[in-house]
């Protein structure tokens, strides 16, 4: 009997812990980026990279994402977007940012910032992560994970690659806002 009174008494206290260690979820933190088959909530990590987490923010804040397509789609890899000429070339009209680089891990879920050859070339463009990020920590700015909605994100799609470099039919961002901002 004290046994078993031991050993719940341990998984309360572990479940009691779990609990304190996981974040409480932040609206002026949280990202809700909705796309045709539901939503993706983002948390932002301003402990990891404020610099990028202020620019998406602000970015977020402008509508800059709505509409915006998922121009580089890998399968079992990653999903891109933030371009709003969706070649992969473009960026938005704020600087370029310098690198915030952590040593913690890519995972799946995991939101990084896309960039040139240059580490201080970040802007707009972002991924989410399915499998296989591990290789870029250290290398991209993590500013964010999936908490919820990861079903959502695995279904994006991009579309059939056309002779001019465009995509033809790509999947999208329908709309982008703060969870602060939600109506």
């Amino acid at each position: 009997m004290l046994r078993s009174s031991l050993a719940a008494l341990a998984v309360v206290a572990s479940l009691g812990a779990a609990q304190a260690q996981s974040p409480k979820p932040d609206p002026e933190n949280t990202v809700i980026l909705e796309t045709k088959d539901g939503p993706v909530t983002i948390r932002l990590r301003p402990d990891l990279a404020p610099k990028h987490v202020a620019q998406i923010k602000t970015l977020v804040k402008r509508g800059f994402y709505d509409g915006i397509v998922f121009h580089r789609v890998i399968d079992g890899f990653m999903a891109q977007t933030g371009d709003p000429t969706g070649t992969g070339t473009g960026k938005s009209d704020l600087p370029n940012l310098p690198a915030e680089f952590s040593q913690t891990p890519y995972k799946v879920g995991s939101v990084g910032m896309a960039r040139s050859a240059s580490p201080d070339s970040a802007n707009s463009q972002f991924f989410i992560c399915y499998e296989g990020c591990g290789s870029l920590t250290g290398q991209y700015t993590l500013f964010g994970e999936v908490v919820s909605g990861m079903d959502a994100a695995r279904k994006i799609k991009k579309g059939a690659s056309a002779n001019n470099g465009q995509v033809s039919n790509p999947d999208k961002i329908v709309r982008m806002r703060m969870a602060s901002d939600a109506k």
